[in-house]
């Protein structure tokens, strides 16, 4: 027999006075609270109540014994109700993991809201574009941009992550604005990440369903998009990046988008979680509101 349940048995008899009394309070027959007793008594060698016809009383054993088991149900009862109180409310640690420069830029901004709409809620976010395992790693969840094949986790689609071509007035005024993918050619674009003569960076743009893949280069390249942002309001190039946030800079006027008869190219993107039986409440408010935020697929 389950020893908890044999413990909680044997104290609601002790404190109803018989095992009659706890039969009836526990929906149970008396012959099955005798059993749990008897159970508890043979796992510890010794008897705990003193039993006739007319009544029952503790042994000492069983005295010391019952007010353990006080405390340990109590603590039992202490961790369901925290428990489910988290299950209900959103309170704890969340640790969250996201891609770099989305991470900086997009969910920095969201988790400070989040955070101020849910008091109780602390998060751990951790930015980076490599491979992380959240089950081995701690994470409770994941934003990835690209293809996620097979995962054992759940994954819920955000909006696809869309990339656009954008310079600053002054480039397009000394260099000329570029009119088909094929222009990129003649102008300084902004690599992001480390790309060499024998593997050129390239870009795809599409339009009327065909795509277009354009070699391009240019003499900034950096692992850190933020920087070629700047190198871009700065005047020094074209910059490839992600819509969202190159239309704060559109829109403020430091930077306008070429190629606006083209698609850029878009990946999709989905947050993940792993597959817990019952997620807690800071986890499920999360999600909806990332998946408010920043869209969904379907």
């Amino acid at each position: 027999m389950d020893k908890l349940a044999s413990m909680g048995v044997f104290a609601r008899s002790v404190e109803l006075g018989s095992f009659a009394a706890a039969a009836q309070a526990l929906d149970i027959s008396p012959q099955m609270v005798a059993k749990h007793v008897a159970g508890l008594e043979q796992s510890l060698g010794t008897a705990l109540l003193n039993r006739t016809t007319r009544r029952q009383s503790l042994t000492d054993v069983g005295r010391a014994y019952y007010e353990r088991c006080k405390l340990v149900l109590a603590e039992v009862e202490a961790a369901d109700a925290v428990a489910q109180e988290m299950l209900l409310q959103p309170k704890g640690v969340l640790r969250v993991n996201g891609p770099l420069t989305f991470g900086a830029f997009s969910l920095a901004p969201f988790v400070t809201r989040y955070l101020n709409q849910n008091p109780l809620v602390e998060i751990d976010l951790s930015l980076s574009d490599r491979f992380v395992d959240p089950l081995e790693d701690g994470y409770d969840v994941l934003i990835r941009i690209g293809e996620i094949g097979d995962s054992p986790l759940i994954a819920r689609p955000l909006a696809p992550y869309r990339l656009i071509a954008c310079a600053a007035p002054a480039y397009l005024q000394r260099r000329g604005t570029p009119r088909t993918p094929a222009d990129l050619a003649q102008h300084d674009c902004l690599i992001y990440g480390h790309w060499s003569r024998a593997i050129p960076c390239r870009w795809i743009f599409a339009q009327n369903g065909r795509s277009e893949e354009i070699s391009v280069s240019g003499r900034l390249r950096c692992d850190n998009w933020k920087t070629l942002l700047h190198a871009a309001t700065e005047g020094f190039g074209i910059t490839l990046g992600p819509e969202n946030i190159l239309a704060t800079e559109m829109e403020a006027g430091r930077l306008v988008r070429v190629l606006p008869d083209y698609e850029g190219p878009a990946r999709p993107m989905h947050v993940l979680y792993p597959a817990n039986h019952r997620p807690t409440a800071k986890l499920r408010s999360f999600i909806d509101a990332l998946i408010a935020e920043f869209g969904s697929a379907t």
